[in-house]
């Protein structure tokens, strides 16, 4: 039977599944970046995790730009079609997260030939494996996109299970500089990127990397900006931090950022389905759609504030000491309390995001992005100036509850003009019919069956947000889809 007609019972018990698969997925991820992380703060110092960190920010940057190419129109557009039509965008989205990987990857060897000292090494040892990098990280966006978490769950765990042992090397031979340990790390990761064609039993194209890009122009150079808006704002942030402040303030405010690292799983994790499953509910229940947006945001900016609260008890009992070491655990125990602050405006931002996502509304969230980024990186810089690592962090604070205001306006705003949503919940049954609706009133009620798909796109383009000149529909969830798929 169709997904709408399963009762509400059956929708929650799939969408917390493939919600769980998220979760699980990005724990094992997150184990994986933390396990490095925290064995470079400990074994190196304050000095080299700031060269660290700058490589990591960069390799961040990267990765932003690679999923606003490739892996966000796959969501947008690919979310749960037919496996035959999955894998011909799987084909050019990989090959596009190749591309970009090899062309960043000289960039950032070119770039370690013009640095010096351990971020040099740093660069060098980031721009040989930044391909592998990308490449998986888009092996996880696809097979979500499909509904396939556990194969995405599979092929992190490869990734955890190789690097493990290669630090117990690295350990064992003496070999610790921070060159090495980038090293291992990416080299375990394109280990794993290696192992998601025999997953997805297909290649990645990277020849078809400008079609796909021409393809989904009126999305992929919006997403891209605004990936890159966001992270190039951190990105230039953290450089911002060690002109002024020296690499040793870079490390305490990354030392912040890792002990939020437990909560940022279960985020990031509920983040790489919040789209594909807007996208569901646009779909099978838009008066929802709101709510839903709404329920992201705020459930993870509550998990968010009890996370900071247990850091703030737990850590100066020895668990700061145990985590980041005698240098840096007191430093980084100062910056708990902002970070935690800003940590849940960004929790707000993100129901916001894939709200308007869902919608393709890729001008309206690429506006929002850029006036978030400028006022992050502003008030960021600013705050590093006058107050080092602390006042950059209660900067970037400020800056990210203003920036969530922003977005939410943006999410208003579409949501108003777009006549298949309804602008309050009302009770079933009590929609206006659209023939009744006057031009002027798109909050009246839900469309037709017969009418709804041309009604539910955004006014910019957003028809191809719903369904792509192959025919896919980005929402579109049939039970003969759902049979070929694996249960979660």
């Amino acid at each position: 039977m169709p997904e709408g007609e399963g009762g509400a019972g059956s929708i929650r018990s799939r969408l917390a599944r493939r919600f769980g698969w998220g979760l699980a997925d990005q724990m094992m991820s997150s184990l994986s970046n933390a396990a490095m992380s925290f064995y470079v703060a400990r074994e190196l110092g304050a000095v080299q995790f700031g060269a660290f960190s700058l490589a990591y920010v960069t390799y961040s940057f990267c990765l932003n730009a690679s999923r606003g190419l490739a892996t966000d129109p796959l969501l947008v557009r690919y979310s749960n079609v037919k496996p035959s039509v999955w894998r011909r965008a799987v084909a050019r989205s990989t090959g596009t997260s190749l591309s970009a990987g090899i062309i960043l990857g000289v960039c950032a060897i070119f770039a370690a030939a013009a640095l010096s000292g351990t971020v040099r090494v740093a660069f060098f040892a980031l721009g040989l494996t930044l391909p592998g990098l990308l490449l998986q990280d888009s092996w996880r966006y696809a097979f979500f996109a499909l509904g396939r978490g556990s194969q995405a769950f599979l092929n992190d765990t490869v990734w955890t299970a190789t690097m493990l042992p290669a630090l117990l090397v690295l350990r064992f031979t003496h070999h610790n500089s921070v060159f090495w340990f980038v090293l291992a790390w990416g080299a375990t990761a394109c280990l794993a990127a290696c192992v998601g064609p025999l997953q997805a039993r297909l290649i990645p194209r990277p020849a078809a990397a400008m079609e796909w890009v021409s393809r989904h122009r009126d999305l992929a150079p919006r997403y891209l900006a605004e990936n890159t808006s966001n992270s190039g704002a951190a990105q230039l942030r953290s450089y911002s931090i060690g002109a002024i402040a020296g690499l040793a303030a870079v490390g305490y405010v990354q030392a912040a950022g890792l002990l939020m690292g437990p909560f940022l799983v279960i985020f990031m994790g509920i983040s790489l389905v919040t789209v594909p499953e807007a996208a569901r509910i646009l779909h099978i229940a838009p008066h929802h759609f709101r709510r839903y947006c709404v329920l992201v945001g705020v459930a993870l900016a509550v998990l968010g504030l009890l996370w900071g609260m247990v850091l703030l008890v737990v850590m100066p009992l020895g668990v700061g000491q145990l985590l980041l070491g005698k240098q840096l655990w007191r430093p980084a125990y100062k910056l708990v309390l902002p970070y935690t602050i800003s940590v849940m405006g960004g929790c707000l931002i993100n129901g916001a995001m894939a709200g308007l996502h869902a919608l393709g509304a890729a001008r309206q969230s690429l506006r929002a992005m850029i006036i978030a980024s400028v006022m992050f990186l502003a008030f960021g810089v600013v705050g590093a100036y006058f107050g080092g690592a602390t006042g950059t962090v209660w900067g970037a604070a400020f800056a990210t509850w203003a920036g969530a205001g922003v977005w939410w306006w943006q999410l208003h705003s579409e949501i108003r003009q777009n006549a298949a949503l309804p602008g309050k919940s009302r009770p079933a049954g009590r929609h206006r019919k659209s023939g009744t609706q006057s031009a002027r009133e798109p909050q009246a009620g839900i469309a037709p069956a017969g009418a709804r798909e041309s009604r539910l796109a955004p006014r910019h383009r957003r028809g191809n947000a719903v369904a792509d000149r192959t025919g896919s529909q980005a929402a579109a969830l049939t039970s003969s889809q759902r049979a070929e798929q694996t249960k979660i």
